[in-house]
């Protein structure tokens, strides 16, 4: 097995290598890091029989066409814009910390993140005004700083894309809350940043922000929010959140999504099959299913 970390960061990977090192036998498992050219390489490499790939969908589509020279089989976990659905139901106390560090958490850098927040109209003004006092006494800085609760973005080129979302809604007059902005320094930093009611077809609805910028959406109605909810490109994951099990579970099961928590977010058992739809990619991780995507079956016909 090859492992390639990221080009931009590469220090977890190699820090996990060291870490099951003596744990595997020689040779099962080999790191290798290098800039932007590595992965084509690897992905086209004929020794190669099985790729598994989590990113972007942009790359996950060069990594299907270079795989496709030798059809090699693949797993790609893309890109994701996952709908988090409040309902009016709520300890809003206990849920808006839980929604923050969804969404917020590492930054913003998660596929399954929460990246857009709908909350019923009878909870929406509380639930708002809750998460922007909760974000301004969140402590942005330095990781390895003692009390830092959130980091930089990273790269140069993601906090651009951020700040470039930023810009659009404010350009479209959108109405925004940020948290304080981080000290100055090394780093690429972004503030926390949420945005009131912007419109669905909005760029910050529409794409995925992977940054710590949040639209928070008004909902009346099931029907609707799950419409809106299923709308787009992308069905990673999803959450709904009630105090109501049965309401939740109802509408879990019909968003499109290849995995919907009910109260919480993020949770991942290797035991349960983690994979999205449509272009947020092909195939499955974990469980059965995931251990499957690297086996081949054989069939033996005697007579």
């Amino acid at each position: 097995m090859v492992l390639k970390p990221s080009p931009v960061t590469p220090l977890t990977l190699l820090r996990f290598g060291a870490q099951v090192a003596d744990l595997l036998p020689p040779g099962v498992l080999t790191i290798v890091t290098g800039g932007d050219r590595l992965g084509p390489w690897l992905t086209a490499h004929p020794g190669i029989d099985k790729v598994s790939f989590t990113g972007s969908t942009d790359t996950g589509r060069q990594v299907m066409r270079s795989a496709a020279a030798t059809l090699k089989r693949i797993t790609l976990e893309l890109g994701g814009n996952d709908p988090a659905i409040v309902l009016p139901d709520v300890d809003l106390e206990a849920v808006v910390p839980r929604l923050f560090w969804a969404a917020f958490g590492n930054a913003g850098q998660v596929c399954i993140a929460v990246k857009r927040l709908y909350v019923h109209a009878a909870i929406y003004d509380r639930l708002r005004d809750a998460l922007v006092a909760y974000a301004r006494t969140v402590r942005i800085g330095d990781g390895a700083a003692e009390g830092t609760q959130i980091g930089p973005l990273s790269s140069g080129a993601q906090r651009d894309r951020v700040t470039s979302l930023i810009a659009d809604c404010r350009a479209h007059g959108y109405t925004l809350a940020s948290s304080e902005d981080p000290a100055p320094g090394p780093g690429y930093f972004v503030p926390v940043t949420i945005v009131d009611n912007p419109p669905d077809d909005s760029r910050i609805v529409r794409e995925e922000q992977f940054g710590p910028i949040l639209p928070l959406l008004r909902f009346s109605a099931v029907d609707e929010v799950v419409a809106r909810a299923n709308a787009g490109d992308y069905a990673l994951g999803a959450s709904v959140w009630s105090a109501d099990a049965g309401q939740a579970r109802d509408i879990a099961t019909r968003l499109a999504s290849g995995i919907v928590w009910i109260n919480e977010v993020q949770h991942l058992s290797p035991t349960v099959p983690f994979g999205g739809r449509r272009q947020s990619g092909i195939g499955m991780e974990n469980g059965i299913e995931g251990l499957k995507a690297y086996c081949d079956l054989r069939t033996i016909v005697t007579r």
